[in-house]
């Protein structure tokens, strides 16, 4: 069959506003060091007059995970909701520049593009003060056979069922996606997303995905299990590939009876962790599209978050595993 692209992501589209900051700074915009926020637009507009960003770049969960993919050389494309304004322009161009190919195009009205404002102190430690704006607003009707067209895999990302519609959105790129022979793919987010949709969660796992990605603690939050042995027990039951990963553990592999765990590389230097979930999930998928064998496809996802976390922001370099062997 003839695909459109490789990999297909529907997420939050979310602009990253880095700065590296003093605790003076912190203390007068109200952040808690090391906190994570989500503020109104007025807000977003007040602290973005008062930092002076080195770098502005698309962001969210998934959309990481895309951007990487496309740097690894995998072809890609994207969808979800930004506005016409100037992050936007930002988050679409970035995306575009990496070949990624955006499917929807900005929204005239509503609500302005989202943006994490990450504020980088001292020690390395992130605080995010979060507006999620425009990302919210995507909705089913963008949802379609032209926005989704025929890709190997479509990656959804777990807090799309945090929008109004996306739950049903969700459904239907599923729908759509098994009647192109597409793979079905979820990433789950975070505990806290497990916990606020699980039931639904559950549900579309079982019945609509063919892959999870996934780390220890939001795997055993859908299934109510305490450890990896009882998660393995349960997942080996499903007819569902899950790609668990576990920080300095490394991550295990399960599909069905077949149990692959691949071990971490030690590291000698963590700059910054954010973002090693979704580096792996590029790597394993650009693994899985390309046809490579379960246990490469875990040594792509480990050898990507491995080298993200040495660095300062979550971007896969271009042609990382190009002398990879």
């Amino acid at each position: 069959m003839t695909y459109s692209e490789q990999l297909l992501g529907i997420s939050n589209a979310i602009v990253d506003v880095l700065e590296h900051v003093d605790q003076t700074f912190l203390t007068t915009v109200g952040a808690p060091l090391g906190s994570m926020t989500l503020i109104d637009e007025e807000q977003a507009r007040s602290l973005y007059s008062k930092m002076t960003p080195a770098i502005e770049t698309s962001g969210g969960s998934v959309a990481n995970s895309i951007a990487g993919f496309a740097n690894l050389g995998g072809s890609s494309a994207y969808l979800g909701k930004v506005r016409n304004d100037q992050f936007g322009d930002i988050f679409n161009h970035d995306m575009a520049s990496l070949g990624v190919d955006i499917r929807l195009p900005p929204a005239s009205t509503g609500p302005s593009t989202a943006r994490s404002h990450v504020l980088i102190s001292e020690d390395g430690q992130r605080t995010m003060q979060t507006y999620l704006g425009a990302c919210l607003e995507l909705c089913l009707a963008d949802i379609s056979e032209a926005t989704i067209k025929s890709p190997k895999t479509l990656l959804l990302e777990g807090y799309v069922w945090d929008i109004a519609e996306g739950p049903a959105l969700a459904k239907k790129a599923a729908e759509i996606a098994r009647q192109n022979g597409t793979t079905v793919a979820m990433s789950l987010s975070d505990s806290f997303c497990v916990e606020r949709h699980h039931e639904a969660f559950e549900d579309f796992v079982r019945n609509d995905a063919n892959i999870v990605v996934a780390d220890e603690d939001e795997i055993n939050a859908l299934f109510s299990t305490s450890n990896i042995k009882e998660a393995i027990e349960v997942l080996s039951t499903l007819d569902v590939l899950f790609a668990v990963t576990r920080s300095e553990k490394g991550s295990v592999i399960v599909h069905g009876n077949v149990t692959v765990e691949q071990a971490a590389t030690k590291v000698e230097e963590i700059v910054d962790t954010t973002g090693a979930g979704d580096a792996y999930a590029a790597g394993f998928l650009y693994g899985w599209t390309n046809d490579r064998t379960l246990s490469e496809c875990a040594k792509y996802g480990t050898y990507c978050a491995t080298k993200v976390i040495q660095q300062l922001g979550a971007r896969i370099e271009k042609g990382l595993l190009d002398n990879f062997s």
